[in-house]
């Protein structure tokens, strides 16, 4: 019978099969006809002299390769694409840029304005698909203020992401000094009817955080936006031109839910997180594992997470005793970058459970679904009973190589690292915990 760590790597690999893009949209967005039949909402595409598409984020060419399919054959349409690299077969009709991520770089600030360009000419003869996934923020980007550079946004983006504050308060920041988030995408088309499909790695109920929120009414305010600069001291941080705009009361109030725009704006969920736990569930259920799920510590540092989730794991072990049994999580750990080395939050997850787990019959996975780790080029790792003991012998403390946040290359050395390169998708992050009998 295959190891544990067998199968964990066969979940992880079959979940990813499960969430293909392309074949999710063609299941969510049906075509009758002429019409379209996205989630609640029917739509005529008789009714439009023009269709547009927008997307943005790592999921980018995957979810136009699903609306082409979906819409065929009434594909005749213009658009941009923001994505961090070119597809490998561009789509005619269609402006690619490779944006830059986790900051913005020249593309994603010529992405935006592309985007604004396009949208300048809808009107209510047009209809508008707004393809969102993970990245977006720094995949598109054009700064309010007509003074600041492209490096003070670089600048921004660094400091927002290592200052200590969470993603709703680093969104609340993003969305009320940019061009294209926080709703103002919406207001540039606002005559059109926008549709936008999301593939969410974000928690259920905070959907204007994906990508900035640039299609949705922004729930946060400018006395937000205060009281995160005063919070983390960000005053000295910020570019000083930035600094001097929100002092002179030059930033203005991101569009709310009354804006005229968002009357013929309609959100959809193409995959979320159900859709990632759903069949991640059935895989290890299918494998002879009593299975549970939860996402109860997203955003918790990594060493509280891994203490939290393998209590877990042992209360289901004593639940079920006699069986094999799986905890299957999902959501973003929180893992400060404390040295220089090579890795990122999945694989620093699995390096704070090696010690817990040492000498016990249990596995742990965590892995992107992005293929993506930190500065890795890893989606993340794994570990079973036997790593402590095996990283001894090589010479190798865990301690040591989680205080220099380098947990790849601990990996590496044990030939423990998920490698999958890119997937083209980006939900949220998996954690896949296994106990024998």
């Amino acid at each position: 019978m295959a190891d544990l760590k067998q199968l964990a790597r066969q979940i992880f690999h079959e979940t990813l099969a499960a969430i293909d893009i392309p074949a999710t949209m063609q299941r969510k967005l049906r075509r009758e006809g002429t019409r379209i039949v996205c989630g609640e909402k029917t739509l005529d595409l008789k009714d439009f002299g023009k269709i547009r598409v927008v997307a943005m984020g790592k999921a980018a060419h995957a979810m136009v390769e699903g609306l082409i399919l979906s819409l065929a054959p009434f594909v005749g349409f213009e658009g941009v694409v923001s994505a961090p690299s070119l597809p490998k077969k561009a789509v005619p009709g269609l402006k690619y840029f490779a944006a830059g991520h986790p900051v913005p770089n020249e593309e994603s600030w010529k992405a935006a304005e592309a985007i604004l360009a396009l949208l300048k000419k809808c009107d209510e003869k047009t209809l508008v698909f707004f393809l969102l996934s993970g990245g977006g923020s720094a995949m598109v980007e054009l700064p309010l203020d007509p003074k600041e550079t492209l490096e003070d946004a670089r600048q921004l983006h660094k400091t927002l992401v290592t200052c200590g504050a969470n993603i709703d308060e680093i969104n609340t920041v993003r969305k009320h000094v940019s061009a294209v988030k926080g709703g103002r995408l919406a207001t540039a088309a606002a005559e059109a009817t926008k549709v936008t499909l999301a593939v969410s790695d974000v928690p259920v109920g905070k959907e204007s955080a994906l990508a900035s929120g640039p299609t949705l009414p922004d729930p946060t305010t400018i006395a937000d936006v205060e009281r995160v600069i005063k919070t983390y001291s960000l005053s000295e941080k910020l570019p000083p031109g930035l600094h001097r705009w929100i002092d002179d009361g030059k930033m203005p109030e991101t569009p709310k839910g009354d804006n005229e725009a968002f009357r013929k704006s309609h959100f959809s969920l193409t995959l979320g997180m159900d859709d990632l736990l759903h069949p991640a569930h059935h895989a290890a259920e299918s494998l002879g594992f009593v299975t549970c799920c939860d996402n109860s510590t997203d955003d918790w540092p990594v060493e509280k997470a891994a203490e939290a989730l393998l209590r877990q794991l042992e209360d289901l072990r004593a639940i079920h005793h006699g069986h094999r049994v799986a905890l299957v999580a999902d959501g973003e750990v929180s893992s400060p970058v404390m040295g220089d080395g090579i890795g990122g939050r999945n694989s620093a997850f699995v390096l704070a459970c090696v010690e817990r787990i040492a000498g016990h019959r249990v596995t742990v996975l965590s892995a992107g679904t992005d293929g993506v780790d930190g500065n890795s080029s890893g989606a993340g790792a794994l570990a079973d009973g036997e790593t402590l003991r095996r990283a001894r012998e090589a010479g190798l403390d865990p301690q040591d190589f989680f205080r220099r946040s380098d947990a790849f290359t601990f990996f590496s050395k044990l030939g423990d690292n998920v490698l999958t390169g890119p997937t083209g998708n980006n939900l949220r992050d998996l954690r896949i915990l296994l106990a024998d009998r």
